[in-house]
């Protein structure tokens, strides 16, 4: 297994330009992947960030020279239509030759409902809709004119006239089983996140196996990749403590409820800071966090995806680029 080792860089704790910084620093600590997240309303509301994430790829691309850039993850079927995300991709994609890939999911109600005035649709739409725009998607980077009449999506006699000649990979994030097998039927990659449980991510493997299977494709060639969750520094207490602005991470479904307003869920996570580490990987020994990240290894991912939450994302990227990173490439490659 040849291993892949990225950068989170959160569009929802970062104005757009820091992040920018951020990302270009993350190559030069020799960081292969840059993944983007795509909000339209933060996990906080005083002071949250939510930069666009089409727009800040373009200037991404031009400030990296090496490291792949993708989202993850973007939702294109409700405040997106695919037939604008398939042209926006195919132009970043071809202002960054071989470096792009576009990670998708059936998105959450916090970013959709505000920005489409409208009902937050249940999973089953959510996932026919994400099923037709990939469908869609594809069509228009691949055919010269296309027309599709779908059942949530219609485009009439529509070119991209700018696309690069590999089509770019499309990766689908899911959390759950039903999810996972649509990934293995028509996704390229698989997204998901750490600290859930390996039996979860088990079963998830397993549907995307299934999925792929009855598609008749190979699950083998399905790239895995996970968003590890790692708060790494010299300083023991201090990792502890820089977890504290993703305390919403550790809110479980039901005290979420359904939360959209950014008010609101900043107010249920900072009732719950206390317990914000809990899904991170915290730790002051790089052999520690290597172990611990071992077992996504070992379940099959190749892409490792790593979010820091504090602060002073510099410190984070050098100390893990010192001391953590050289021991993965001398144990995965």
């Amino acid at each position: 297994m040849n291993v892949r080792y990225g950068y989170k860089a959160s569009a929802e704790q970062f104005p757009p330009r820091q992040l920018l910084g951020f990302s270009v620093s993350a190559e030069r600590h020799g960081f292969d992947t840059v993944a983007v997240s795509d909000h339209f309303q933060p996990w906080r509301h005083h002071g949250g960030h939510a930069p666009n994430s089409l727009v800040w790829l373009g200037a991404t691309g031009e400030r990296t020279e090496r490291v792949t850039l993708g989202t993850s993850v973007l939702t294109p079927t409700l405040r997106y239509q695919p037939a604008v995300i398939a042209h926006a991709f195919a132009t970043l994609a071809c202002l960054n030759p071989g470096r792009v890939w576009l990670g998708i999911g059936s998105g959450e109600a916090m970013n959709e409902t505000p920005a489409i005035g409208g009902e937050w649709p249940k999973f089953r739409e959510r996932s026919e809709r994400l099923a037709e725009a990939v469908a869609l998607i594809r069509r228009l980077w691949t055919e010269e004119r296309v027309s599709f009449e779908g059942r949530y999506y219609r485009v009439v006699n529509a070119t991209i006239y700018d696309r690069p000649e590999q089509p770019v990979p499309i990766y689908i994030a899911a959390g759950g089983p039903k999810a996972a097998a649509l990934v293995g039927r028509i996704g390229d990659g698989f997204i998901c996140t750490s600290g859930k449980g390996e039996e979860l991510y088990r079963t998830l493997l397993d549907a995307l196996a299934h999925g792929a299977r009855a598609a008749e494709r190979d699950p083998a060639q399905i790239s895995r990749l996970i968003e590890v969750k790692v708060s790494y520094d010299h300083d023991a207490d201090y990792a502890r403590e820089a977890c504290r602005p993703w305390a919403a991470l550790a809110l479980s479904a039901e005290e979420k409820g359904g939360t959209e307003d950014p008010i609101e869920m900043e107010r249920l996570a900072d009732a719950a800071v206390d317990r914000a580490h809990t899904r991170f990987i915290v730790s002051d020994n790089p052999d520690e966090v290597v172990a611990k990240v071992a077992s996504y290894v070992d379940l099959g991912f190749e892409e490792l995806v790593f979010h820091f939450p504090g602060d002073d994302q510099e410190r984070a990227l050098a100390q893990f680029a010192a001391d953590v990173l050289p021991l993965m490439r001398e144990r995965w490659g």
